[in-house]
């Protein structure tokens, strides 16, 4: 299977500098823009099946790269991003001020982070893992689309690189509409072609 991974486009809370994670964003003109410049750059790429999280600003993103086929995108809760609970929709910067162990434990030592009706960072891992594993075993053979998030994005990549959940936020930076591909043998093992837009060859 070869598993093209995107991140959605740039959305009015990234742009505010917000904590999201589940709800409430909406893609901004750049953030729109974004999402049309990827789907001319990959127009002459036959999706088998394309999968996007449920949240609004994925589905937007998804909508705009694929608009002929937006009755076949399958939207699915387990490629959500991070749940920040208490955080969402807050300022970071707020954040750092209330909350300054668990603001530095998110962007400086993801895997001590711990907060109250959050998931922490090997829960994301843990779900995007087995979700991805999923669509392997239902699309062996295939192409694959899937948009999704940030951090659900350096999560996976992270477990396919071995790396630690402390290194989770290394270079290089999953930027909106950031195109990744990951191809997988026949008894599973995966590949990193490309990461961020970078080759990896």
């Amino acid at each position: 299977m070869e598993l093209h991974l995107f991140r959605h486009g740039e959305t009015n809370w990234n742009k505010e500098g917000r904590a999201q994670s589940h709800n409430g964003s909406k893609l901004t003109n750049l953030g729109i823009n974004q999402a049309q410049i990827v789907r001319d750059k990959i127009r002459n790429i036959e999706f088998d099946c394309i999968y996007s999280s449920s949240s609004r600003r994925a589905k937007q993103t998804a909508e705009l790269i694929w608009p002929q086929r937006v009755t076949e995108i399958l939207y699915s809760y387990s490629l959500r991003e991070i749940e920040l609970g208490p955080w969402e929709g807050q300022l970071y910067k707020d954040i750092k001020l209330t909350d300054p162990t668990s603001h530095k434990h998110f962007f400086s030592e993801p895997h001590l982070f711990s907060l109250k009706g959050a998931e922490t960072f090997q829960n994301l891992t843990d779900r995007s893992v087995k979700f991805i594993h999923e669509i392997f075993h239902n699309n062996r053979a295939k192409v694959v689309a899937v948009v999704s998030h940030g951090a659900f994005l350096k999560a996976l990549f992270t477990k396919l690189e071995q790396k630690d959940l402390s290194e989770i936020w290394e270079p290089p930076f999953m930027h909106n509409c950031a195109h990744n591909i990951i191809r997988f043998t026949k008894n599973g093992s995966a590949k990193i072609i490309q990461y961020a837009d970078k080759s990896k060859w």
